[in-house]
């Protein structure tokens, strides 16, 4: 499993964010695009007669694109050889729809362009509830967390749940919760599975929890710009943060640990009798993996010299410590939960691989 930031760096930054951001609820026309010289641009929002400049981050600039249905290699390439036209083009559209959005700062940057109905679900205010149900986890421990641009993550382990697959080869139950606030995907809770020989983390394909960031509209009592602190927000989603005590048991439960640790334990069973090279081939094409990760699979696949689906299921997750990526490599546990999930004519797509 990648390793992430320890546990008091992340309460920090956490801690550091919370009297960092801001959000707002604004209608179209009172937002303002600019293109710097240099190609940063910012969105100028009338905040009560004052103008306020806020930078715009790559994320904020790509959502920012889609919702205008501006395609975004195209406005990244006005951004970089025609700023005046992409100031035209974007101001055209905002002052000519009658909508509203939320906009999400950080640090004086927007880092999210939403809808009026996105659903605050934010990470102190997540990491406030769950740690301290966490932390009563019997033989717990912190493997790995982090915060990211995107997403946070709660990786855990529990020692006193463990199955082993063969003799000397043993997994340890665990969860993992992530989470985004600049709408990057859902808050989640799965299980998770840790190998002890080689700490891989698999992060199985069925979610236990998994809450979407959609709420009623904000702001539209009148139509005006709503700014909206995170103190003032924070109690709306404390009733929903409380039902993930529930889940987070659930998830460590012995049932659900043992349920998914037979079902790896299956993959041993499957050889791989056609062409290793061209099953790792067939698995990059079927989940979009780039030239630089198939050919990390397929190193650890050949490395540790077990052509079976279980050797497939852990080179794809032992390769995720290597990328430099946490989101990413967060994604390649997640393919080692989906990977078990596989039917028989699927793995056999994999495993006659000529």
């Amino acid at each position: 499993m990648k390793s992430g930031r320890t546990l008091v760096s992340l309460a920090q930054e956490l801690e550091r964010q919370l009297h960092s951001k801001k959000d707002l609820v604004v209608p179209s026309q009172l937002v303002h695009h600019s293109t710097g010289d240099s190609g940063e641009t910012h969105l100028v929002i009338d905040e009560g007669g004052s103008a306020v400049h806020y930078g715009v981050t790559p994320l904020a600039r790509r959502q920012l694109a889609d919702k205008l249905k501006i395609p975004y290699a195209y406005s990244e390439r006005m951004r970089e050889e025609q700023p005046v036209l992409l100031d035209r083009n974007v101001n055209t559209w905002l002052q000519s729809e009658d909508d509203r959005r939320m906009l999400r700062t950080l640090d004086g940057k927007v880092r999210a362009v939403l809808s009026d109905r996105y659903r605050r679900l934010d990470n102190f205010d997540l990491a406030e509830s769950v740690l301290p149900i966490l932390q009563q986890l019997p033989e717990v421990r912190f493997e790995s967390v982090e915060l990211t641009e995107t997403r946070m993550y709660l990786k855990c382990i529990t020692s006193r749940l463990t199955y082993e697959m063969a003799p000397g080869d043993v997994v340890q139950a665990g969860v993992v919760i992530s989470n985004s606030e600049v709408g990057q995907g859902t808050l989640s809770v799965q299980p998770l599975l840790f190998r002890l020989v080689c700490r891989n983390g698999l992060i199985a394909a069925d979610r236990t929890l998994r809450k979407t960031h959609v709420g009623r509209a904000l702001g539209t009592e009148d139509e005006g710009l709503q700014v909206y602190q995170d103190d003032t927000l924070r109690a709306d989603d404390k009733a929903f943060f409380l039902k993930v005590r529930d889940v987070v048991q659930a998830a460590v439960s012995e049932a659900t640990f043992r349920q998914t640790a037979q079902k790896l334990q299956k993959t041993l069973k499957i050889p791989l009798v056609g062409d290793p090279v061209k099953t790792v081939e067939v698995l990059a094409q079927r989940y979009t993996l780039n030239d630089a990760e198939r050919s990390g699979v397929l190193r650890h696949l050949i490395a540790q010299a077990d052509l079976s689906g279980y050797g497939l299921v852990n080179a794809v997750t032992h390769f995720s410590q290597e990328l430099e990526d946490y989101d990413r490599a967060t994604e390649f546990e997640a393919l080692g939960g989906k990977l078990i999930e596989l039917s028989a004519p699927e793995w056999k797509g994999l495993a006659e691989a000529v």
